[in-house]
């Protein structure tokens, strides 16, 4: 049952889903902006290409015929997907997925006002003008996202009148493809937040892992744990928001689905169609199939019998310090001398600043506490460098 796959956006995530196709038997041709992505470095065959430019995509899906699309990243011309899927091309999710969870606009709306599921307040902006009035009406703290962005590039937070000028100059850098509008959210006072690994099948109920918690600074993730401790009513509540909003968009694959959580309420907060990044603790090997592995099965429509927590487990990333078109890697031997540790270094052939260029990993027995295995994950990571 071999079937051809393109894979759009080559990184580190989707690194790991080619490795689980392969060891599926099937063909991967991995897709990016740039040449020697993670991704490429696996897959049968790659493209070089501005998955923006709608001409160029459609030249790589005529040219690979494909069985499958699988979406990695939100720069895509996700508008073709509705094109591919009348040629009987399998979008993954599903081309309706793809579009509303690459816009934050289009999901942010089916969650709150279509499905009714709590969110935080928000507004939207066009203009530095516009995003003045926004905040405003929800008031101050808020965060401002890029309606389309990635590993929280262009998120910020606005505290005073100051503040906003530079939120909306920094959003708009950090903005992924050609849209130029903010989402503005009220700041909710949360205890922790969460990912929730959903599974949709072809053929099969939708399945949940252990809730993710995880830290972020600059709005990237930092580090990330399985399974974060929470109360059973408030994970079910979860649960059942997941459920919904990933019915709503249909299809098949696995769905990173975020959660503010407060002592008094669960709140929507984002929703990636694909393996998350702070999913990654799942290579730790906490649970009986990892994210990349269950996305490769519910990509292609095999049974996924149930999803077991085996350890606890934690990720922790590697961040680069500076430029580099050579960047090396020091430390690891020390740093996979910490007692049940593993360290999965990307392959991106440059390094800038703050880049994610690894992740360590630790897992532990069911009985560890969980702050223990955490500290382990960033102590790991504490003794990798890059240099270069």
């Amino acid at each position: 049952m071999e079937k051809r796959i393109v894979l759009l956006g080559s990184g580190e995530l989707g690194k790991e889903f080619v490795i689980a196709c392969k060891r599926l038997g099937q063909y991967v041709v991995a897709v990016d902006s740039y040449a020697n992505a993670p991704a490429m470095q696996v897959a049968d065959a790659y493209e070089v290409i501005n998955m923006l430019d709608g001409a160029a995509l459609d030249a790589v899906i005529a040219k690979h015929r494909p069985d499958i699309i699988v979406p990695e990243i939100e720069a895509i011309r996700t508008e073709r997907f509705y094109d591919y899927e009348q040629q009987g091309i399998q979008v993954v999710p599903s081309a309706k997925a793809a579009n509303f969870t690459m816009n934050r606009k289009a999901i942010r709306d089916l969650a709150a006002i279509d499905l009714n599921l709590k969110t935080a307040e928000y507004r939207y902006a066009t203009s530095e003008a516009s995003l003045r009035a926004a905040v405003a009406e929800v008031g101050m703290p808020c965060v401002v996202k890029p309606l389309m962005s990635s590993s929280g590039k262009g998120q910020s937070v606005i505290k005073s009148q100051n503040d906003i000028s530079k939120s909306w100059q920094y959003a708009v850098e950090g903005s992924r493809g050609d849209l130029v509008e903010v989402i503005v959210e009220a700041f909710i006072d949360f205890d922790y937040e969460i990912t929730l690994l959903t599974v949709t099948q072809q053929n099969g109920p939708t399945l949940f892992c252990p809730p993710i918690g995880h830290r972020q600074e600059r709005g990237d993730y930092q580090e990330s744990w399985q399974p974060m401790p929470m109360l059973e009513q408030q994970l079910r509540e979860a649960e059942q928001m997941a459920a919904k909003v990933t019915e709503a968009l249909g299809g098949a694959g696995l769905f990173g689905v975020e959660f503010f959580i407060s002592k008094t309420a669960v709140y929507f907060s984002e929703l990636s169609p694909r393996p998350h990044d702070t999913g990654m603790v799942t290579l730790a090997g906490t649970q009986n199939l990892n994210e990349f592995e269950l996305h490769a099965r519910a990509v292609l429509g095999l049974p996924i019998n149930e999803i077991q927590l085996l350890k606890k487990g934690a990720s922790a990333v590697i961040l680069a310090a500076a430029d580099s078109h050579s960047p090396r890697f020091m430390g690891i031997d020390a740093a996979l001398s910490v007692p049940n540790s593993d360290v999965r270094l990307f392959g991106k052939p440059t390094s800038r600043p703050y880049r994610r260029m690894g992740v360590a990993l630790v897992y532990g027995d069911l009985d560890k506490e969980i702050d223990y295995v955490t500290s382990q994950a960033k102590k790991v990571a504490a003794r990798v460098s890059v240099v270069g």
